[in-house]
């Protein structure tokens, strides 16, 4: 049941100080969701045992080489593997247009299905869902079309208590009605409520990822009491008029949006290739909130299963 986050890549602009630039994993129990694909981003799967073959689900958040960069060689990469299952992108409008024009001269043919999903850069919508979760867009304040990503696992069934099912010889199909929530009748006229017959499933987990914008409070309704927060933290505080201008945050800036969502952890990343060390952009950002860990390329960041 594991639902995990790995950094592949967390700098800003530009690889620096053995920082790659934007990308990372998700996986939800078997599955694994490539989020941003910068530069270098399928060596890092290789170096960190990604298993990139798994990936059929693509989510950039905007076109701006950083965050793209790394695509065109996996794409290649997945032909040159003979992979013949479907890969499907998702991301504001542009990227075909992109992907096509890089393919055409060289009258390239993959051996797989490709396929673009544009996603409306100015509204939160549903980007993709499937039997284990959710993915909502976050509009994002960039210099370009920008949107961020909510995954939220479903609802699993409730847990049946294994006692009731000996007391009141419960069927499958009585067992099965009682993990939906229903009531019970054994059959001696009696109701058994569905309260004494089940445990509650855990809450959902959630995993959002707020790529490059400007410091914005309108999306914390959208994350609230969001599991795992990435917030990029590109600048200190003493350039937060440079980050305006910009369109990016800083780490104290990140930090005020995962303190008033109620995230349960935050991970900072898109780093200014200014700062060698992380350091001063994470003490800044504990100072707001405690619940802050750097974002470091290879490390996974778990969000437990509660049994």
């Amino acid at each position: 049941m594991k639902f995990a986050l790995t950094i592949l890549g967390v700098n800003s602009a530009t690889p620096a100080h053995e920082r790659f630039p934007t990308a990372q994993v998700l996986q939800v129990q078997h599955q694994y969701f490539l989020i941003d694909c910068g530069e270098g981003a399928q060596s890092r799967m290789s170096q960190f045992g990604i298993p990139r073959q798994k990936i059929q689900h693509i989510f950039i958040s905007h076109l701006h080489g950083d965050h793209i960069f790394g695509l065109p060689g996996l794409l290649f990469s997945f032909g040159l593997n003979d992979r013949k299952s479907a890969v499907h992108i998702y991301s504001p409008d542009g990227l075909e247009e992109m992907i096509t024009a890089l393919l055409r001269p060289m009258e390239a043919i993959l051996p797989y299905p490709l396929y673009f999903h544009v996603l409306p850069a100015g509204k939160s919508s549903l980007a993709f869902e499937n039997e284990l979760l959710t993915v909502t867009t976050i509009p994002l304040q960039h210099r370009i079309p920008t949107v961020g990503f909510l995954f939220r696992e479903k609802e699993r069934p409730k847990n049946i208590r294994p006692e009731k099912i000996a007391e009141y010889s419960l069927s499958i199909p009585q067992i099965l009605a009682a993990k939906n929530g229903e009531d019970i009748l054994p059959g001696d006229g009696r109701i058994v409520p569905n309260s004494e017959l089940t445990i509650p499933a855990p809450p959902p987990r959630s995993f959002a990822y707020i790529s490059d914008t400007i410091y914005d409070e309108s999306i914390v309704p959208l994350i609230k009491e969001v599991d795992l927060l990435y917030h990029e933290a590109t600048f200190c505080q003493d350039l937060a008029e440079y980050a305006t201008a910009t369109k990016h945050s800083t780490a104290r800036q990140a930090a005020t949006i995962a303190k008033m969502a109620g995230a349960g952890q935050l991970v900072i990343g898109h780093y200014s290739s200014r700062y060698q060390s992380v350091e001063p952009l994470l003490n800044e950002a504990l100072t707001i909130f405690s619940k802050t860990v750097p974002g470091v390329e290879g490390r996974e960041y778990e969000v437990p299963y509660v049994s």
